[in-house]
């Protein structure tokens, strides 16, 4: 297991880091993905680098959140984000800290990290570097925070939908200590973004997992957005089309949560809010059948809209002797 599992891209950041005498590893979801035999995806690199270093030596890079250690690097596989080993102060937002240092080395670096599955490095010859624990539970298929959960979910309210929406997409499940640390620190939530939290409710609701939105609500981490009902089921939700407008469909027609409570794009508004738009075109009753009934324009319109409410819930309804007799 070498850096070659990884984007050229991302071993040409690596190797140029490494010439110019600085220690650079992959680290993170990439690693957890190359164990796990998974594609990588995006790839973050941690380095001994300051980022005014690693602006030098790329040319091409963004100061994304220089502030923090972070700069982006594009590439023809992607973009690469390097950041710098670093400790990080307090954190009064709940969200970033309030301060960061680059006077710390890789391990260091590790332990402030979120979830154990995301807390290992690898190095050039394929060693994994994983002082954490992060192997052992991934053979165990768990979600486990990394030190103490309480710290982890104070410091980033965020770090609780991330570990749901992990458990979500590789099938894991959270371990006791960290789900009983979300529920306690489930209010802090209202400190994220809400883009934020749409981001991770539509990852969780695409992935092969879609009922674990479930448990975001079950902890309490979707409390400050609407009161949900007692009792729900999104047990049928995976076998939907594993889009964003069928997921998050059914989830709002399972939940009643309302989709105007996220800052979602017109296109996702109006499939859920409208659900019964994309049965118009299928009606065995075509508008000029409805022409020929007698109705026009506006009546039209309202017909079609209200058999394919109609069709929604008995789809067998859909011919046109039932339609004309619904009419």
């Amino acid at each position: 297991m070498t850096w070659k599992k990884l984007s050229a891209g991302a071993r040409e950041c690596l190797e140029r880091l490494k010439s110019a005498g600085y220690a650079a590893y992959p680290v993170g979801g990439c690693v957890r993905d190359v164990l796990l035999g998974r594609e990588p995806g995006d790839v973050d690199i941690c380095t001994a680098a300051h980022p005014e270093a690693v602006m030098a030596l790329f040319p091409r890079a963004v100061p994304t959140g220089i502030v923090h250690g972070t700069v982006t690097i594009p590439t023809e596989d992607g973009n690469v984000e390097i950041t710098t080993f670093r400790r990080d102060g307090d954190y009064a937002d709940a969200r970033h800290p309030d301060s960061v240092s680059f006077d710390a080395g890789l391990l260091e670096d590790l332990r402030r990290r979120d979830f154990t599955v995301n807390a290992m490095a690898m190095d050039s010859d394929g060693e994994v570097i994983d002082p954490l624990g992060g192997r052992k539970d991934l053979r165990s298929k768990i979600i486990r925070c990394v030190g103490e959960a309480d710290r982890r979910f104070s410091e980033d309210a965020l770090r609780m939908l991330r570990g749901v929406r992990f458990a979500a997409q590789l099938g894991f499940e959270i371990e006791e200590g960290t789900r009983a640390a979300m529920r306690r620190n489930a209010p802090l939530t209202a400190k994220v973004s809400r883009e934020r939290i749409k981001a991770e409710m539509e990852k969780t609701l695409l992935s092969p997992r879609p009922e674990m939105g479930g448990e975001m609500i079950s902890l309490g981490l979707l409390a400050h957005l609407y009161e949900f009902p007692r009792e729900f089921g999104l047990s049928s939700l995976a076998a939907l089309p594993a889009t964003a407008e069928e997921r998050w469909q059914g989830f709002c027609y399972a939940t009643g949560f309302p989709i105007t409570a996220l800052p979602v794009e017109r296109r996702l508004r109006r499939a859920v809010e409208h659900p019964e738009a994309k049965l118009i075109p299928m009606l065995a009753l075509t508008a000029q059948d409805l022409m020929e009934l007698g109705l026009n324009g506006p009546a039209i319109s309202a017909a079609q809209k209200k058999l394919a409410l109609h069709l929604l819930e008995h789809p067998k309804d859909n011919t046109v002797e039932k339609l004309k007799k619904l009419l």
